[in-house]
């Protein structure tokens, strides 16, 4: 039984989460409460449906069962980490250490077993956005002469807020979406090539390097008129990723 303690609510957008969750009551009660606390949440009963979700909703969390109908969420985990590195919650009655273990070696970056207490795992989401922003806003910070604002076109990037506003509507990007987005904007007219851009956004000189090739793209989804012809993130043939904050055509 969920131990319910939250009282309060929250006005203000603290960002967005997917709970993948079969059971109703289960799902209604982390969606109430996370809600309250400023959170967009939306629901899916199985972890197909989750990935017809994902599609439109890209999640900045996932909180997600395992005994799910159809694809089990470790399958949906194993999946989902092909191409993507969104934070993920596992919340789940499997409470053995094979579970726990298999859960955070395939990709979860967190695990709580069933019952849990709501101000836990409200502690827990709020710790996970927390380790987004802490990232976002280090802003690769050896570049010390970054300007906090940049304008290009009809946007503004707010470096300290992290965020990108297009005609006074924010752009809601994921934090490896920004992530990529500052990397490219930091080196204006600069080519980066793939390697280089891996290594600054994830932190890593070790994994799939198509990762980066799949954030380029929803990316450009994101500010592109036209993606299939970009302005603004071009591909320099051989050498990686250019920023033009011009916006002209080639």
């Amino acid at each position: 039984m969920v131990k319910i303690q939250v009282e309060y609510t929250c006005s203000i957008m603290q960002g967005n989460i997917l709970v993948i969750e079969d059971v109703k009551k289960m799902s209604d009660l982390i969606s109430l409460y996370l809600s309250r606390e400023g959170f967009e949440i939306k629901t899916a009963k199985s972890a197909e449906e989750g990935f017809e979700i994902i599609k439109d909703f890209q999640p900045e969390l996932i909180i997600l069962d395992i005994n799910l109908p159809g694809m089990d969420g470790f399958e949906f985990l194993q999946k989902f980490r092909r191409d993507n590195n969104t934070p993920v919650l596992i919340v789940s009655a499997r409470d053995s250490d094979e579970d726990q273990i298999s859960g955070l070696g395939i990709g979860a970056d967190d695990y709580i077993i069933k019952p849990f207490s709501i101000k836990v795992l409200v502690a827990r989401v709020r710790a996970s956005f927390r380790r987004s922003k802490d990232f976002s806003e280090t802003r690769f910070s050896d570049n010390k002469n970054q300007e906090n604002i940049l304008s290009f076109g009809p946007f503004i990037l707010n470096y300290d807020l992290c965020i990108l506003i297009k005609n006074g509507e924010r752009v809601r990007l994921t934090t490896k979406e920004y992530a990529c987005l500052t990397c490219l904007t930091e080196n204006p007219g600069k080519p980066m090539d793939v390697e280089s851009i891996y290594k600054k956004v994830w932190k890593n000189n070790y994994g799939d390097l198509t990762t980066v090739a799949v954030y380029i793209q929803r990316l450009r989804k994101r500010i592109e008129d036209d993606p299939t012809n970009p302005i603004y993130i071009r591909t320099v043939h051989g050498l990686g990723y250019c920023f033009n904050a011009a916006g002209e055509a080639e």
